[in-house]
């Protein structure tokens, strides 16, 4: 089995090593890089090309997550695209062989893997991760939910349905969308584990939901979400917060982050809603490139995770 792997990236040096040395200690080693760097100004790219990936650039100017992920896809010479973040890396060495193994069924269009949060992690940011990717494998899911944070598709039905160039996110669940549309399944593999680096600010927060709002509203126009949407979820996750912090004897670490998290988060949402998702030169600088559950579970697996240094 071989891929092609597709990473997004703006002055990510910081991350972008990890994940490439994650790369490095894959059980499968035939992986073509290709970097799609949106004008970094740091060692995002010369460190890239020290581990052999294949640089291609695109203007800041013209960066949306649809348009740099079609301009990698084009790129890449194999049929299984893997897709990551520049601010993930991987917990296994099987992540990759993992990842690509529901392929083996024709049906599959794509496939995406678990998200953890970091030791810094906002403590409401974990939550959402636990919620959304559970411990479990779903080989055929019945929502078109994913993530290209860390997931995989197939090129040759990229080339019938490339992403949505016009959205301010969510590119990936239009995609899945459309592949479920077309009698196609999509495979959660929750041993495809994926460390997801976040350090956002509050704004940073409300920016990234509000555009994914902003999406939504083009990806299911019959979505709603009005004022006591906005209340009602921000109390109960709150509280939700609360109780599991507290149970874990995490409560006063992070009591404030909390607090602020949900607001922004369900803010942003609620902004987003009302808003159209065309996406100006404004909102490409504010979204794009701003300067400024359950209780935990835990999924042991009898694999070793990569010691990174």
């Amino acid at each position: 089995m071989k891929c092609s792997l597709i990473i997004r990236a703006y002055n990510e040096e910081k991350h972008i090593g990890r994940l490439l040395e994650g790369v490095k200690r894959q059980t499968l080693q035939d992986v073509e890089i290709i970097l799609v760097d949106s004008g970094s100004t740091d060692a995002t790219v010369s460190i890239a090309e020290a581990y052999g990936a294949k640089v291609a650039s695109i203007p800041s100017a013209e960066f949306t997550f649809g348009r740099s992920l079609n301009y990698g896809i084009k790129e890449a010479k194999r049929e299984l695209i893997v897709i990551a973040s520049a601010h993930v890396y991987p917990v296994y060495p099987d992540w990759l062989e993992t990842l690509l193994n529901p392929f083996q069924d024709e049906k599959t269009a794509l496939t995406y893997g678990k998200q953890r949060g970091y030791e810094n992690s906002k403590y409401s940011e974990r939550q959402i991760f636990h919620q959304w990717y559970p411990e479990t494998s779903n080989l055929n899911q019945a929502t078109a939910f994913c993530n290209n944070a860390n997931a995989a598709i197939r090129k040759s039905l990229w080339m019938t349905h490339p992403y949505d160039e016009t959205l301010t996110g969510l590119e990936d669940l239009e995609w899945s969308k459309w592949a479920q549309a077309q009698g196609y399944k999509i495979a959660y593999v929750a041993e495809a584990e994926i460390v997801h680096v976040h350090n956002e600010t509050p704004q940073g927060v409300y920016n990234r939901y509000r555009r994914e709002a902003m999406a939504l509203r083009r990806v299911y126009p019959e979505a709603h979400f009005n004022f006591y949407d906005f209340l009602r979820l921000t109390i109960t996750n709150i509280f939700s917060d609360l109780f599991h912090a507290l149970s874990e004897k995490a409560l006063l670490k992070n009591l404030i982050s909390i607090f602020w998290f949900r607001f922004m988060q369900f803010h942003g949402t609620r902004m987003g809603h009302r808003e159209t998702s065309l996406v100006t030169p404004q909102l490409r600088e504010t979204f794009y490139y701003a300067r400024s559950r359950k209780k935990n579970e835990t999924g042991e697996r009898d694999v070793e995770p990569i010691q990174y240094k």
